[in-house]
């Protein structure tokens, strides 16, 4: 489902946060994409200190698009840190809605009109790969399996009910990311989703997903690797059993 609408006065209070590493093929497009929708939103690039063209790009486009904004970091800290780094500068600037996404396109900027429609009455909002009429297209039976199973090892381990979690395409209230309480947050690759949305839900904050397609990127290289993988198994543990 999508719902397509315009909520003007919703964007204007919604800020995008992108964390970017090389994503000159691909920002562009995608910031062009997202304004094209929702002109009133806001999307924050937060860059860890690329060495292609990404933060040059989003300079030039900052002309054009007042409520584009860009924060570089001095080196290439990990998603979770890019995101934390995101939320703090939204609290500060009284931004009440948060959206992550990719920079690849995987999260297709259609779906960000049902966020804000979600977050009207959910404080947390998963857009879901693993729920009835979500998927994935263009990953490999491996990558397939390793998704899917990362989400299945932490409803287990944790014993949540979250279908995806994985996933990256999400959005919180700002009200979630206080009780959330991101300065507590030590995950740093994917596991960073899994520790939000287990803490999301240890608050007692209301969480819906919805179902999305995702799509595996085109151009670019996947940030994917061993370490980020071997990070998910034993975090999830410590955030159940460790503390």
């Amino acid at each position: 489902m999508n719902v397509a609408f315009n909520r003007g006065g919703q964007q204007q209070n919604s800020l995008i946060l992108i964390p970017t590493y090389n994503e000159a093929c691909n920002i562009k497009n995608l910031i062009i994409s997202i304004f094209s929708l929702y002109p009133k939103i806001n999307i924050l690039i937060i860059d860890g200190n690329s060495n292609d063209d990404t933060c040059n790009i989003v300079k030039s486009l900052k002309a054009k698009y007042p409520n584009l904004h860009l924060f570089i970091q001095e080196s290439k800290n990990g998603l979770g840190k890019a995101y934390i780094i995101g939320f703090e500068i939204g609290i500060k600037y009284g931004y009440d809605y948060f959206i992550s996404m990719d920079a690849d396109f995987s999260h297709n900027p259609k779906y960000i009109s049902n966020f804000l429609f979600y977050l009207e009455s959910f404080d947390v909002v998963i857009g879901s790969r693993n729920i009835k009429g979500g998927s994935v297209v263009g990953w490999n039976l491996f990558r397939k399996i390793l998704s899917f199973g990362g989400s299945l090892y932490a409803r287990f381990v944790l014993g949540c009910k979250i279908m995806d979690f994985t996933g990256g395409f999400n959005a919180y209230t700002l009200k979630a990311i206080k009780a959330i309480d991101i300065k507590q947050i030590d995950s740093n690759g994917y596991c960073f989703q899994i520790e939000m949305k287990y803490r999301a839900k240890r608050a007692n904050l209301k969480i819906v997903e919805f179902p999305i397609c995702f799509c595996d990127r085109t151009q670019g290289k996947s940030k994917m690797s061993k370490s980020i993988i071997f990070e998910a198994i034993y975090k999830t543990l410590l955030l159940r059993f460790g503390r």
